[in-house]
């Protein structure tokens, strides 16, 4: 059930393997994968992440030694406590005892997508040892218990609340970055990309069209589109395209058909694919929400 979250080595006292409570992400692109695990008389977790990673201890009173990126700290968590591990901060934790931990990992593209939707562009996640979300100890507790019983409520609900909790983390979680970090792109151009994107949805969208908008070549707009927002043009084009769709079947008003004209999709069978690929769902299943 491990071998998901590959970059992780864990242990504990006696050098085996932790026992697994759940360990998944339900169908669909949600970008977040949830692992809970019991450690038997003490616990060793060390990584250098390609996600971000946010612990929550469930056991009260464990004594833990740790380190992040250079800095350490000693200390004993609440139940309930998270620490925060951004993508590429080396890492290591340590107790002295039985515990049971939850992780919840985030694909850095989808948390870049979640700022720039959020008007946060670029925001940074901060390095923690140990405080208190309640809100988002809720929701890991929720993904936890979805993924340990098969996903009952299906991939809908898992994207909202894996949603939720990527959210939670950008409000409360960030840094702000007052100046624009060089190679990203900036909140205006982002915005006038996406003003251009929703106003022709309908026609063909061309990587040139919007590297000129953003004043680069389309090699360089590129790499520095992907750098921002977490995933290339094309398929932030796509997203875009969806986003709408997904309106519109909702609203019930339009057929499949016609809702693929309207926002640029192939045809009717090229939407629904892009409808199971990201949210794991047919179109039937929206349109009855």
């Amino acid at each position: 059930m491990f071998k998901q979250v590959s970059e992780l080595s864990m242990a504990q006292t006696d050098e085996g393997s932790p026992t697994a409570v759940a360990a998944g992400s339900a169908p669909g692109e949600s970008g977040v994968f949830v692992l809970s695990a019991r450690f038997k008389g003490g616990l060793h977790i060390s990584a250098t992440p390609r996600r971000h990673h946010v612990y929550f201890q469930l056991t009260p009173g464990a004594h833990f030694e740790c380190r992040i990126a250079g800095q350490v700290s000693s200390h004993k968590s609440m139940a309930g406590s998270l620490a925060i591990c951004p993508a590429g901060a080396d890492y290591a934790a340590d107790a002295d005892n039985s515990v049971e931990a939850i992780l919840v990992a985030i694909e850095p593209g989808q948390f870049a997508l979640a700022a720039a939707e959020g008007s946060a562009l670029n925001a940074k996640l901060v390095e923690r040892f140990s405080g208190c979300d309640q809100m988002l100890f809720d929701f890991a507790r929720g993904l936890a218990l979805e993924s340990a019983s098969g996903y009952p409520n299906g991939p809908l609900f898992w994207n909202g609340v894996a949603g939720a909790f990527v959210n939670g983390l950008l409000v409360r979680h960030t840094s702000k970055l007052e100046n624009l970090v060089r190679g990203k792109l900036g909140k205006d151009v982002l915005g006038r990309l996406r003003d251009y994107v929703v106003a022709h949805l309908d026609e063909p969208i061309a990587v040139g069209a919007l590297a000129k908008i953003a004043g680069r070549s389309p090699f360089h707009f590129t790499r520095v589109f992907n750098r921002s927002v977490g995933m290339t043009p094309y398929r932030y084009v796509v997203h875009l395209r969806l986003r709408r769709a997904l309106e519109l079947v909702r609203d019930g008003r339009h057929g499949l058909a016609e809702i693929a004209a309207i926002t640029g999709f192939a045809d009717q069978s090229h939407l629904s694919r892009w409808i199971r690929r990201v949210h794991g769902v047919p179109p039937t299943e929206l349109a009855a929400l």
